[in-house]
């Protein structure tokens, strides 16, 4: 145990502080200040507050299976190399789910029963960022090679850590992505100020200099769709050219909302304006007819989850008049409340660095249509009260209002994947329990097997299809297998 007498000495979270929201709001940065070497007490207190439980419910919070007391009390002992080992063990990652993780891990934690849980997110990110700034992390160069090759198709957190695993047990690994950069959603789906890409650009230098080989611009597609293109393949013919395949394609089919005016011009989908925000930081020139921009306009984001946090700041930052976000639902609790009790994780009020820095939030919020003006574009939003009937949300009538906007973001989730092999009746791809598909050789990983879901579930799941692939192909494996499909089972 790191301090027997810890979490009765510091009762409280210590985080780093954010930047100042007029600063942060000017360049897109991410929003935390930099914590400085001498600073690291800060987070050896917080990891001193670890009570090493016999039963550590943080492992059942998180589908990576963390050693988290264990890294806990090496930090609390400021051996922070053993601690980026025993991280390292589990997470490929752990830069990005340090920043992009909603923390299961946390609502789990045993401390959290009647006190703040311990500050398990920040400490892991500050043990990664330890660890690359001392030049612990080298490329792992397998010893041997096995012959076999195998292409990873997305370049997601599942998609790279399938990669990255298949690489270190000595296979040639090439991961196809059709955008112009690798990164998948860490890349076009993440805003720079939750997460700079300059960190994804320092783990795919480690893995290039791993062996893992990427190709950009390559689409495959189902046998049923023939190429039309250059870089297209479909499944069949880029399965006869590799030994086996990782379909690591996520759910990017959003859902819609099928309401009078959807058709006017200036609605989109949240992944839409994302992704063209993303490419305008990395510096791409967008041409005037498709530019999505909020400058100076009123703009309605509808969904109140991570994603419409994402248009939220993204929009201030580029000059929004206004920001209003609508939520479907009832506004949840700030605390803990008796339907969600420990060591479930909570459905709670998020307030994100982006509710910081401005926009209005709007619950129980349907969206019954939209105003459309004489050129066709949108120019408000008619908006009820949610009521519930049988289970069911509906507007209530006489209680609907318009709202000015000129651009609205539907951030209402993801309906499935894309069908790249045969999908099931959820819209994701049919996979048996070893994550294999009726093709013989090709797997799936990460959300177009699970659904929509968080980046640890991506994380965990490229991790166990890359053993069970090393398995097919090898006939055994030595890599770990953290989940069972559909279970939230940790088996390391």
């Amino acid at each position: 145990m790191a301090d027997p007498r810890g979490f009765l000495k510091h009762r409280e979270r210590e985080l780093p502080p954010r930047r100042p929201v007029p600063v942060r709001l000017l360049d897109w940065r991410e929003v935390y200040e930099v914590r400085e070497k001498g600073k690291l007490g800060v987070v050896s207190r917080q990891a001193g507050r670890c009570m090493d439980c016999g039963i550590p419910f943080c492992h059942q919070g998180c589908p990576l299976g963390n050693l988290i007391p264990e890294w806990n009390e090496l930090v609390y002992r400021e051996d922070w190399r053993e601690a980026s080992e025993r991280l390292h063990a589990t997470n490929n990652f752990p830069e990005f789910t340090g920043r992009a993780c909603p923390a299961p891990c946390e609502s789990s934690c045993v401390l959290g029963i009647n006190q703040p849980p311990v500050t398990i997110k920040n400490i892991e990110v500050s043990i990664v960022e330890r660890a690359f700034d001392e030049g612990w992390l080298a490329p792992q160069v397998p010893e041997r090679q096995t012959g076999s090759s195998v292409a990873v198709v997305g370049s997601g957190p599942a998609g790279l850590a399938a990669a990255q695993q298949l690489t270190r047990a000595g296979h040639t690994v090439v991961v196809l992505e059709r955008d112009d950069r690798i990164g998948g959603l860490l890349r076009y789906g993440i805003p720079e100020f939750k997460l700079e890409k300059r960190h994804l650009e320092r783990r795919l230098e480690q893995m290039e200099a791993e062996g893992t080989r990427f190709r950009t611009g390559v689409r495959v597609l189902p046998d049923r769709t023939a190429p039309s293109a250059p870089g297209e393949i479909t499944l069949s013919e880029l399965r006869g050219r590799v030994d086996a395949v990782v379909l690591a394609t996520g759910a990017p089919v959003a859902r819609d909302l099928p309401v009078p005016g959807r058709e006017a011009s200036g609605i989109h989908p949240a992944m839409r304006y994302l992704a063209q925000a993303n490419r305008r930081v990395e510096g791409d020139e967008i041409p005037p007819e498709e530019l999505i921009s909020a400058e100076g306009l009123d703009v309605i984001i509808i969904g109140g989850g991570d994603t419409g946090a994402d248009c939220l700041g993204t929009a201030l930052r580029q000059g929004a008049r206004s920001v209003t976000t609508l939520a479907i639902g009832v506004q949840p609790p700030e605390e803990r409340d008796e339907a969600h009790p420990w060591p479930t994780h909570p459905i709670l009020l998020e307030v994100a660095g982006s509710h910081e820095e401005g926009g209005e939030r709007s619950f129980l919020a349907s969206t019954t249509g939209f105003e459309v003006d004489a050129d066709g574009a949108v120019a408000g939003i008619r908006v009820a009260r949610t009521q519930f009937v049988d289970g069911r949300r509906v507007p209530e009538p006489g209680t609907e209002r318009v709202l000015p906007a000129q651009l609205v973001l539907i951030a209402m989730g993801f309906a499935g994947a894309e069908e790249t092999a045969p999908l099931d009746a959820r819209g994701t791809i049919a996979h048996a329990a070893d994550w294999s598909t009726d093709i013989d050789g090709v797997f799936v990983a990460g959300d177009c097997a699970r659904g929509q879901s968080l980046i640890v579930w991506a994380i965990a799941e490229g991790r166990a299809a890359a053993a069970a692939v090393d398995r097919h192909l090898t006939g055994t494996t030595i890599l770990p297998s953290p989940v069972v499909p559909g279970t939230s089972a940790i088996t390391v």
